[in-house]
């Protein structure tokens, strides 16, 4: 006796119904495993720190627009235009003074013995320029605006 074409449409449907229950646990798997995988290797943006942020891209510096000064045979290079432009309206000395400090980092101490000045004197040589410097900077700021 031959099945009635009901019953074989029924198995078909079951063995179909299964298919797509096996292949669809399967999806579940691989994507619960490229879920895992992308938590464990991939970090959003606003979760990096600056020190990895900085080696997200590079800038090409040519030091074209720098300022360079010499000061005791160091080459000194001030990238900040204004803060060139106010150096450069300071004596010589009191130039030196506010390069060797900022941007040698040396003390007081280490600047006067190489200048052959008293350690008082470069303190008031450094106040000094400090202001002179912000005048100048704040005139400058000022002409920009109007």
């Amino acid at each position: 006796m031959r099945k009635s074409s009901s019953y074989d449409e029924m198995a078909v449907r079951k063995q179909f119904d299964r298919i797509c229950k096996l292949a669809l646990k399967g999806e579940k798997i691989d994507y619960r495993r490229h879920i895992a995988y992308r938590q464990k290797h991939e970090v959003m943006l606003s979760e990096l720190s600056e020190k990895d942020m900085g080696r997200l891209f590079t800038v090409d510096d040519y030091g074209v627009e720098n300022q360079w000064f010499q000061v005791l045979g160091y080459d000194i290079e001030v990238k900040d235009m204004l803060i060139a432009e106010a150096l450069q309206a300071l004596s010589e000395k009191k130039r030196d003074v506010v390069l060797l400090s900022y941007f040698m980092d040396m003390s007081d101490a280490e600047i006067g013995r190489a200048l052959n000045l008293v350690r008082s004197t470069v303190y008031e040589h450094r106040k000094r320029s400090l202001e002179l410097m912000k005048n100048i900077m704040e005139e400058h700021t000022d002409e920009k605006k109007r």
